[in-house]
């Protein structure tokens, strides 16, 4: 499946009948798959059908989907209420000698109020429903068309992703190939933090000693978050390029990233182990940023 951003924008239009509608649809980054859906009085019984056919589109970003509908000139009729004539042709009658009794004009009728109405024709059951089906699947158009413009800037962006986990491999092998890693360097290091301690410490232990040298060991070691950022760039590469919904869990990976970056910084007895460290944390950061707006 292809990489999807979470931005997006679509619109799909068409006639049914005697109306015309317009759909409308706008998306953003969201943790989940947030919908605010805006039909005009009358359609809320497709409000179901709407949701369910966003769901098997996406599966994150807030969409906010509205839908115009307006009914076309012929839509309209003149309904007249012939108790309302009957009644006023009456009511001439009886004033027949007080009023001119020349022939009722059509704009006369018209500017009597109740005597004609202009409403739109009733529908039948089956006309609703068929142009709720047509409304339906002018969504569907939208919607498809919605995701292959995330799946463009998906395409886009997972190139940008990509390139920032190369980055994060070349600074990871900078730390390393650096010198100060070697097996030597590191039993010099050693040596001058143990004569220190014996230089500053009386009558210090033998186990106290060796506790204080594993423990020197230890930070000067580099090697678990060296694999464990291996691990991690194998990983990411793995989710860019099967693709699908991986934004949650690039998200993860750019957290541990983090997490390894910050050990190596708090470790580093070298200035260029050092820089490598900080400029990895700057490329995760902006990996971190880009993968929010994966789906």
């Amino acid at each position: 499946m292809p990489l999807q951003s979470m931005t997006g924008f679509a619109r799909k239009e068409g006639s049914s009948g005697r109306y015309r509608w317009a759909w409308e649809l706008r998306s953003v980054n969201g943790k989940g798959l947030d919908m605010r859906l805006r039909l005009p009085p009358g359609l809320e019984r497709i409000e179901p059908d709407c949701r369910r056919l966003a769901s098997q589109y996406f599966s994150r970003g807030n969409l906010q989907v509205g839908l115009s509908l307006s009914g076309t000139e012929a839509s309209t009729e003149a309904v007249l209420n012939e108790e309302a004539l009957a009644a006023v042709l009456k009511l001439r009658e009886r004033l027949g000698d007080v009023i001119d009794r020349a022939p009722l004009k059509l704009d006369t009728l018209l500017s009597i109020r109740g005597i004609v109405d202009f409403r739109e024709p009733e529908e039948s059951e089956n006309e609703r429903a068929e142009r709720d089906a047509e409304i339906l699947a002018g969504l569907e158009g939208a919607l498809a068309d919605l995701r292959t413009m995330r799946e463009e800037e998906g395409k886009a962006l997972g190139q940008v992703l990509l390139a920032q986990v190369d980055r994060i491999e070349k600074l990871t092998a900078v730390v390393e190939n650096d010198p100060s890693r070697s097996p030597q360097a590191i039993a010099d290091r050693l040596a001058q933090q143990v004569s220190v301690i014996m230089a500053n410490a009386s009558g210090i232990d033998r186990e106290r000693l060796h506790a204080e040298v594993a423990l020197l060991a230890t930070k000067a070691d580099l090697r678990e978050e060296l694999d464990r950022l291996g691990s991690h760039i194998a990983a990411a590469r793995d989710l860019l390029t099967k693709g699908g919904p991986v934004g949650r869990k690039l998200d993860f990976l750019a957290q541990e990233f983090n997490r390894e970056s910050n050990t190596i910084c708090s470790k580093s007895n070298a200035a260029a182990v050092s820089a490598a460290g900080i400029e990895l944390k700057v490329v995760i950061d902006q990996f971190r940023e880009q993968v929010q707006n994966l789906e």
